[in-house]
């Protein structure tokens, strides 16, 4: 059997403006476009991801970040999707905007914007007919997240991004002037609680993944909307975990009183700290993955508040995840490792797709 699946975070804007990578091919014609460009496996690693495999993986819904790095975190001279100041993060959110803008124009067929409920209303009935009656495929759906919020400069610009699609926004990748972030503690700024109340204003989620320990708790007391964490780990099952990347189990529990969503990362150095890329994948198998997601789900007591949030290709590739991946339609492979567990068919396909759609029902406009 497989199962419907949501992943609640993909660098794809940034990889198609920082590579040039055409999510619309295979997995397979990419690697070998980018066998004579060395510095993006160096830099990247091999891809994992392309519409062939979203359809052979039942990936039906992705939510597709708008993420700049400060440039002080630039990676080199390829790393050309950096800001100095807001005036520049937000030229960088436009510039991937229209990214997704030019996908949804020339490729209807397989991709889709998703930022009201009637739009994903739509997805889910092509998802659900038989296979035979989609030869050709289904599109996938895209739901719009602000990673980092430097590009808003004042709270009135909030407007202009839900009206574009932005659905999901989070205030922090390293830290900002809204907060402290990854690396760099720091509790939320005057502006960022302007930002949080703002946000509950026009209904966003707001994404706790990347703030540090003291903002995250801050908001989880203020914040009125939604909330949810796309793309983090519990720190309790990082082996030799430190860092504020990760959240400690009074920020997992507050998530999950507050009815939101943890999105496990399927990367080796989020299984275990210490991982070097010189150290063989093997070292993460992928029954660690599912061990962080048991960890969610017997914290919360019942699978209603873990999810996928694979950051796949965001800096880590082929190269940095578990042995028994090779694209992202692998990720069907858990299914039969948490049923090993005694996880029933209904919480399997709640952990790899439904709560994330669960979350999307609850909180995008009619």
């Amino acid at each position: 059997m497989s199962y419907l699946i949501v992943d609640a975070h993909q660098d794809l804007a940034w990889n198609m403006l920082t590579f040039g990578r055409d999510y619309t091919l295979s997995v397979e014609e990419t690697r070998r476009r980018e066998a004579t460009q060395p510095y993006i496996r160096e830099n990247n690693g091999d891809t994992v991801l392309g519409w062939p495999e979203y359809q052979r993986g039942r990936v039906a819904l992705i939510f597709a970040t708008l993420f700049a790095a400060p440039i002080r975190a630039q990676a080199g001279t390829w790393d050309t999707e950096v800001y100095a100041t807001p005036e520049q993060a937000r030229k960088c959110y436009l510039r991937q905007m229209e990214a997704y803008d030019r996908l949804f124009d020339h490729y209807p067929d397989k991709f889709r914007p998703i930022h009201r409920q009637v739009q994903l209303d739509a997805l889910l009935r092509l998802w659900k007919e038989p296979d035979d009656a989609h030869p050709a495929g289904r599109p996938t759906g895209l739901v719009i997240l602000m990673e980092g919020a430097e590009g808003i400069r004042t709270m009135d610009e909030l407007a202009e991004w839900w009206e574009r699609g932005v659905r999901i926004l989070g205030p922090a990748w390293m830290g900002t002037r809204f907060c402290g972030g990854t690396r760099e503690p720091g509790p939320l700024t005057r502006e960022g609680r302007q930002l949080l109340d703002a946000m509950t204003d026009f209904g966003f989620s707001l994404d706790l993944s990347h703030m540090a320990w003291e903002a995250a708790r801050e908001a989880l007391d203020r914040y009125e909307g939604a909330l949810v964490a796309t793309h983090s780990n519990p720190l309790k099952m990082v082996k030799h975990g430190e860092s504020n990347r990760f959240l400690p189990d009074d920020i997992v529990d507050g998530i999950i009183e507050r009815g939101g969503i943890i999105g496990i990362v399927p990367f080796n150095r989020f299984l275990i700290q210490s991982w070097k890329n010189s150290d063989p994948r093997e070292a993460c198998p992928l029954d660690m993955v599912v061990a962080h997601i048991d960890y969610i789900c017997q914290r919360a007591g019942d699978a209603r508040h873990v999810g996928l949030g694979t950051d796949f290709d965001g800096g880590f590739g082929l190269q940095h995840i578990p042995p028994e991946l090779e694209t992202i339609a692998d990720l069907q492979k858990l299914a039969p490792l948490l049923a090993t567990r005694g996880y029933s068919e209904t919480d399997i396909a709640a952990i790899l797709g439904g709560n994330w759609l669960e979350h999307l029902r609850r909180t995008l406009p009619a």
